[in-house]
């Protein structure tokens, strides 16, 4: 592939080794052991979800530890509430430290792949999140990795929407065809992508269901961020 520039997903691909965030949040409830099921959790994450995109909770200085939080307490308060599930608050704090302290491990890991792939090209960040992302880059010191950032909550476009992409490209100022996107979602950041002609690679990690892609139109499959340094060279 001769690529000129990269765009980034950021959540899934940055900071969970591909892995979906609901399999992620899934395995801390297992970790520090809540009493629910996968199915009650799946609900519960779905309701935190979709209450997060419509309501505005998260706020511009929210730290990435802080939107975990809201995430985790929206999921305990539906359990709470629909199955009953007792001692809520001590749940919170277990599984808020228990997945805050992998995700900072697991960026810090990102980090290193990012510095050496900055060397030689512009990097460009394309995000569905809540207008908080610039303060979870600081956070986690990629600020200064990226040339832009692209947020679906401050460009009013969200993936799969390929324009979200489009205006990525327009930012490293190249042809889609000199442009590589990574990112950890077939359908919302390969697919739309490569509608306008980028190169993708997918970082695949444990998806949120076992549905399998057949023949898919990524021209690279990852199962490692370092993968991305040998593919550049």
């Amino acid at each position: 592939m001769r690529i000129k520039g990269f765009i980034f997903d950021y959540g899934g691909t940055l900071d969970t080794r591909g892995n979906h965030w609901g399999k992620v949040l899934w395995h801390g409830y297992e970790r520090t052991g809540v009493p629910v099921g996968e199915q009650d959790f799946r609900d519960a994450y779905v309701y935190g979800e979709r209450t997060l995109a419509t309501s505005p909770i998260v706020k511009p200085d929210f730290t990435f530890r802080d939107t975990l939080q809201a995430k985790i307490r929206l999921q305990l308060q539906w359990l709470e509430e629909k199955r009953n599930l007792g001692d809520a608050t001590g749940y919170l704090k277990r599984i808020l430290d228990d997945v805050y302290q992998q995700t900072m491990q697991t960026t810090k890991e990102s980090a290193l792949v990012l510095e050496e792939l900055a060397k030689k090209y512009p990097l460009v960040l394309v995000s569905n999140f809540y207008g908080n992302i610039a303060t979870v880059l600081r956070e986690f010191s990629l600020d200064h990795l990226f040339g832009d950032i692209i947020e679906s909550a401050v460009v009013g476009i969200r993936k799969p929407d390929a324009r979200i992409f489009a205006l990525g490209v327009e930012r490293l100022g190249m042809k889609a065809e000199e442009v590589a996107v990574v990112g950890d979602s077939y359908d919302k950041d390969i697919l739309p992508s490569h509608s306008i002609g980028c190169h993708t690679i997918w970082f695949k990690g444990e998806g949120w269901t076992d549905e399998v892609v057949e023949n898919p139109v990524a021209d690279k499959v990852i199962g490692s961020l370092k993968e991305i340094l040998s593919l550049a060279e």
